[in-house]
């Protein structure tokens, strides 16, 4: 499975961004869609996640504000980011497992945003 994730870019605080991660190769393998980021400094924390069943899962810090989404057809996996902070600022990286619970097995390039005035 390839991913490449794109949409990033300079946001102001409050703005939003789409990103897009796009997927190729055993898809049917897959079962969890995912995004990651990593900011500055930071390790890298998991965003959210959609499984195949359409269960969700967002991090605190982003509750309420981002949202992810896939579409089957397209073999396409979004996160709408709402409200953006200044803290939202990081490498977003698209991952994908084959098992819930279980580390990613493939990972996207990440994509830069930031969010500054």
């Amino acid at each position: 499975v390839q991913l490449q994730a794109s949409g990033g870019g300079l946001v102001q605080p409050g703005g939003s961004l789409r990103l897009s991660c796009a997927a190729s190769g055993s898809i049917s393998s897959v079962n969890v869609w995912a995004w990651y980021r990593q900011a500055p400094g930071k390790q890298r924390e998991l965003v959210a996640s959609i499984t195949s069943s359409s269960t969700t899962y967002y991090a605190d810090t982003v509750k309420g504000r981002f949202s992810i989404a896939r579409d089957i057809a397209r073999n396409t996996a979004y996160l709408q980011m709402n409200s953006l902070k200044l803290e939202d600022t990081a490498v977003y990286y698209c991952a994908a497992a084959r098992r819930l619970g279980r580390p990613a097995d493939y990972w996207g390039q990440g994509t830069q945003v930031t969010v500054s005035s």
